[in-house]
């Protein structure tokens, strides 16, 4: 495996799959460039070094074939200024005009490819195409982290065309060794913050987490799914009545493991799901019917405050509340804001998952936390102690 730094990219077409996948509003804008931005070191690196550039990525689920609203091109003129270049735009990602674009690039030149996902193959890992795009490059360089687990075409198949010539980018290489430094030999007290509105979805991640941190801190719709379970009153919030054993299990697996699993005291409670609705601050275990919990109440965030700022590794992933929303936003940001101070103070901090993320950017935070990953899903499965396909891919020797 060849590392970035190391290899020669003069006269090479270099093909990087980066993760593009950004959301856009109305008018086809970008409203959060943190993926996008996280890959000019890389690009630049290769550009520095005298190669040209292509670039594939996908946007969105789209579910036959090109739609506008999935195309790459809206992401041409962010790039072309990021990278002060005119960034080229081929309209498909294979076949004869990406071809011929492809091997018209000169030193320095940059192309975007429209979206992988386009072709129904490119999710289902079909080698052909992966040929196909493979023949566009002489270098093939994975830098897509949010994709890793993924067995696609142009994450895990691709590389196989580049038995010498594949490596990761620095988003990868900064991924795998900001996870490992997490749960390979944390500084104690490490903290877990787990948010989101599924329990179901964090299962294995819960499991495993109880096996490494000293406290466990739940947050967001999940935690009524351990209210219930544990006999409380919730309303109208969300559950999942199906988890209640596995909720159990989890508090006493927790007691068994020395861990303090926290659950939040108090909520702040809606009777309707707007951000207009009326509301107030009632404990996590009594909310009326067809009241529903939004977000952690003001006993709760100073407990958790606490259990951060005590903390000299933590990891967070998923929101408190609904935090989009002005009036329940109050126990993420709260949070966030906990997280920072104690990366100031000496702690490392991790976080992953795209609503956490967004929670660090809304509120300004992204240059003072440890390390933000780019990739939600990919970075749980890691933590989780499974093969990624991308990562495989790359480290596969033949």
């Amino acid at each position: 495996m060849n590392s970035i730094d190391q290899f020669n990219f003069k006269h090479k077409k270099v093909l990087i799959r980066v993760d593009y996948n950004v959301p856009l509003n109305g008018n086809f804008e970008i409203t959060d460039s943190t993926r996008i931005d996280a890959t000019i070191p890389t690009i630049e690196r290769v550009l520095k070094h005298g190669g040209s550039v292509i670039l594939m990525s996908h946007l969105g689920r789209p579910k036959s074939g090109p739609e506008n609203k999935f195309s790459l091109k809206h992401l041409c003129s962010y790039l072309s200024e990021k990278l002060k270049r005119d960034v080229q735009f081929a309209d498909d990602c294979i076949g004869e005009r990406a071809k011929k674009i492809s091997s018209e690039l000169k030193k320095g030149d940059v192309l975007l490819l429209e979206n992988l996902r386009f072709y129904k193959e490119e999710t289902a890992g079909n080698r052909r195409f992966a040929e196909q795009l493979a023949l566009l490059g002489d270098v093939y360089i994975n830098d897509a982290f949010g994709t890793a687990h993924r067995a696609h075409a142009s994450t895990a198949i691709i590389a196989d065309f580049f038995p010498e010539n594949k490596m990761f980018g620095y988003i990868m290489e900064n991924e795998i060794q900001n996870i490992n430094k997490v749960f390979r030999n944390p500084d104690r007290p490490f903290t877990a913050i787990l948010g989101g509105a599924k329990v179901s979805g964090k299962i294995e991640i819960i499991n495993t987490l109880l096996d490494k941190v000293d406290n466990l801190i739940i947050g967001g719709g999940m935690m009524f799914t351990f209210i219930k379970a544990l006999g409380g009153n919730i309303g109208s919030s969300l559950v999942e009545e199906k988890l209640f054993d596995l909720a159990m299990d989890t508090i006493n697996y927790a007691k068994d493991k020395n861990v303090n699993l926290y659950l939040p005291l108090d909520a702040v409670i809606a009777d309707e799901f707007s951000n207009e609705a009326n509301r107030k601050i009632v404990s996590s275990y009594d909310i009326p019917d067809r009241w529903m919990g939004l977000d952690i109440g003001p006993d709760a965030i100073q407990k958790y405050n606490t259990v951060i700022s005590q903390s000299h590794t933590i990891l967070w992933n998923g929101p408190m509340g609904v935090f989009e929303m002005s009036n329940f936003e109050n126990g993420t940001k709260s949070v966030a804001r906990s997280v920072a101070k104690a990366t100031k103070e000496g702690c490392f901090s991790l976080i992953g998952g795209g609503d956490s993320v967004a929670a660090i950017n809304k509120y300004g935070l992204k240059n003072q936390v440890g390390y933000i990953s780019t990739g939600g899903g990919a970075m749980l499965e890691f933590i989780e102690g499974k093969i990624l396909p991308g990562i495989a891919a790359i480290e596969r020797s033949f």
